[in-house]
């Protein structure tokens, strides 16, 4: 494929990306984005995969290893984001003190 086929698949890939994306209501938002760790880890573990394969070129071993860190990055923060969000739902504790009498 030629570079201005690339670049035509990569706008529509965005704009269907968004559109997709603001169509989800707030109530999937988390689910949605623990799938989408699920799925960022495998390409994460193909990056290392890949990597451990050995890559001809120092400019791909570079920019491999660039990919795996930022997907890295995506996996733990997306993690970290949605166990605060599913805290917010769980049951708080009472106090010590606060317990009613009965």
């Amino acid at each position: 494929m030629t570079l201005v086929e690339n670049l035509a698949v990569l706008v529509l890939a965005g704009f269907v990306g968004f559109t997709v994306i603001s169509k989800v209501p707030n109530t999937l938002h988390t689910p949605l984005m623990s799938g989408t760790n699920a799925i960022h880890g495998i390409v994460l573990l193909g990056g290392l995969v890949v990597l451990g394969l050995g890559v001809d070129g120092v400019l791909n071993k570079i920019l491999l290893v660039i990919a795996i860190a930022f997907g890295t990055i995506n996996v733990v923060g997306g993690f970290l984001v949605t166990d605060r969000m599913l805290a917010m739902f769980k049951a708080k504790k009472p106090a010590p003190g606060e317990e009613d009498e009965k």
